[in-house]
């Protein structure tokens, strides 16, 4: 009897203190001792991986990676992590991951912001990570610290800030919009980067056509309020304002009748064109299909002070500055760094950069145990002339001053995977390899020397390029740097990477290489520009379609996929929620 009864409170402690093993068990009773398949937050194994020890009774001590921010980069690391050996804690002001591309779709009511964030707390329970909601205020990369503030700087028995030690730092933390110090920017625009950013303008734009619609109020005063300025052509900025157009064509002819004649969007850019960044066809079609639509696009137009009431630009053709009244400004014109990025880069040596630098594999020069990923942080890449004698040296294995075809080959994989630009510049001169490049400066000569050498590379470097700040690049390399963390004690015997040019053995691992999927740009009506790889350019409703098909499969859950999808479908039946909450 009394062996039952200590083993029933023994059973009964265990399912307290694990209630998803009661599952286990229930579904063990239902199977009948048969096939057993069941997942959740894994207790048993976190049970064995806490008593885990080493054979002289030890218990392992896990490396502590600490991981600051949950957005594209963040998330995507700490979704496809899946080392045992870390003991994982994030931090990040944000509970939540947040699908950027569709934020424009929130200021006008065509998706609910709820629609498209994901707790994080349900990959923490699944992964056993720990997680703080607070921002990281300081880094001390000579201690392995962080300093971290509550998000909401309210006191938790007397203390709101607490420090962090690390052994491996990843820096995911995004970036910051980049006012340029243009005056009264902070203070009078609105921006676009957060769900509290979207539901503001949402708000501002439905109380901007409530003044109007007040009575006692001349014309002039109208079209003061209903006076929409968006600064900047790039991809948020053109979005924003087709949403806005949407909107006011859609809903706002049937809300706000008496008003709508006194609407007008204005779109600034300080540069020639709007979309720079894509192909030239897409600009022409985007610019002229604006204009066709009634949206006042100027470009050549610098913004330099925004007040309450009115902006100012300087026209750059004339110099002149034009002043215009305004209702609301928002403000997407780049990003720039958090004040403790800044901080950071000043202590490590970076401070004469614009951007924090990183090398090929993610990791943040000058400190080996620090990583950065996505908005934070370039990728410094090497340059194929700053080696290119270390590189005809380890290929010269006989130390004739020349290379055969057979020493030759034994590098040119090594030398294309650690220098990307190689193949960079082979695809846009139609070479089909390397060979085929030296060939062209060697002429018939089965061996290469030096001179020859550096004749045929001389060019390759001019096709490096910065990544783009996109939620692409940084969810790649997020994706990237896991994969990198699960295979580290393997690698570490045996290492996958290239040559090491300038030292002995292999890189660890193969460096990041970014791959392109593909760019959208919703030009508004249910018409949207694609840029996809092979140089195909789609533009039309054709491509509205495949910009909803991408988007909801791209989502990073179920639940925010039915949810997104059945937004879409509510607002072609019911049209957008002009509510003001």
């Amino acid at each position: 009897m009394s062996f039952h009864n200590t083993f029933y409170q023994r059973a009964s402690s265990f399912f307290k203190a694990y209630p998803s093993a009661s599952k286990l068990l229930l579904l063990s009773s239902f199977s009948g001792g048969g096939l057993l398949v069941y997942s959740d937050s894994n207790p048993l194994k976190s049970v064995l991986a806490s008593n885990a020890t080493l054979s002289d009774g030890q218990p392992i001590r896990k490396k502590k990676v600490v991981v600051l921010g949950s957005g594209w980069s963040g998330y995507s690391f700490l979704n496809y992590l899946n080392n045992p050996n870390y003991d994982v804690q994030v931090v990040s002001p944000r509970n939540f991951f947040l699908f950027t591309p569709l934020l424009p779709s929130v200021t006008n009511g065509t998706v609910e912001a709820r629609s498209i964030v994901e707790p994080i707390r349900g990959l923490m329970r699944k992964k056993g990570f720990e997680y703080k909601e607070a921002e990281c205020v300081k880094i001390d990369a000579s201690n392995k610290k962080i300093h971290c503030r509550s998000k909401d700087g309210t006191s938790l028995k007397g203390t709101t800030e607490f420090d962090m030690d690390y052994d491996i730092l990843v820096i995911a933390v995004g970036a910051k919009p980049n006012t340029f110090n243009t005056p009264g920017v902070e203070e009078h625009a609105h921006f676009l980067k957060e769900t509290e950013d979207a539901l503001k303008i949402r708000k501002s734009v439905i109380n901007c056509f409530e003044r109007a619609s007040l009575p006692n109020l001349t014309e002039e005063e109208r079209k003061k309020i209903l006076h929409f300025v968006v600064v900047g052509g790039g991809p948020t900025g053109v979005e924003f304002s087709a949403e806005l157009h949407d909107f006011l064509v859609d809903d706002v002819a049937k809300i706000y009748p008496k008003v709508q004649e006194f609407t007008r969007i204005t779109l600034l850019e300080a540069g020639d064109h709007i979309l720079n960044m894509f192909d030239k066809r897409i600009t022409a079609f985007a610019e002229e299909k604006f204009q066709r639509d009634g949206i006042d696009l100027k470009t050549g137009s610098m913004v330099v002070g925004v007040t309450a009431d009115e902006i100012s630009t300087k026209e750059r053709e004339s110099g002149k500055i034009v002043t215009e009244p305004y209702g609301m400004v928002v403000w997407s014109t780049g990003i720039g760094l958090r004040p403790f990025i800044r901080e950071f880069m000043q202590e490590i040596g970076q401070g004469q950069r614009r951007v924090l630098a990183t090398d090929e594999w993610l990791r943040v020069e000058g400190c080996d145990s620090v990583y950065a990923l996505g908005d934070t942080a370039t990728i410094n890449q090497r340059r194929v002339m700053e080696d290119i004698a270390a590189i005809f040296s380890k290929a010269d294995k006989d130390n004739t001053g020349t290379l055969n075809k057979k020493e030759f080959n034994a590098v040119v994989k090594d030398i294309c995977q650690r220098y990307p630009q190689v193949e960079l510049y082979l695809k846009k001169n139609k070479l089909k390899n390397i060979a085929h490049l030296l060939k062209s400066a060697n002429g018939e000569d089965t061996e290469i020397n030096i001179e020859n050498f550096k004749q045929a590379l001389s060019e390759v470097d001019s096709q490096m390029k910065n990544l783009p700040a996109t939620a692409q690049v940084a969810s790649q390399q997020g994706k990237y740097l896991a994969k990198c963390f699960n295979r580290m004690e393997k690698c570490e015997k045996k290492p996958e990477g290239p040559l090491r040019f300038r030292g002995e053995g292999r890189h660890r691992f193969q460096p990041f290489r970014y791959r392109h999927f593909g760019s959208f740009a919703p030009l508004g009506g249910e018409q949207t520009a694609a840029e996809l790889p092979g140089d195909w350019v789609s533009i039309g409703h054709s491509s509205q379609w495949l910009w909803y098909s991408v988007y909801a499969s791209k989502l990073v859950s179920w639940r925010t996929r039915m949810l997104v999808i059945s937004d879409w479908g509510r607002r072609f039946v019911f049209g957008r929620d002009s509510s003001s909450i």
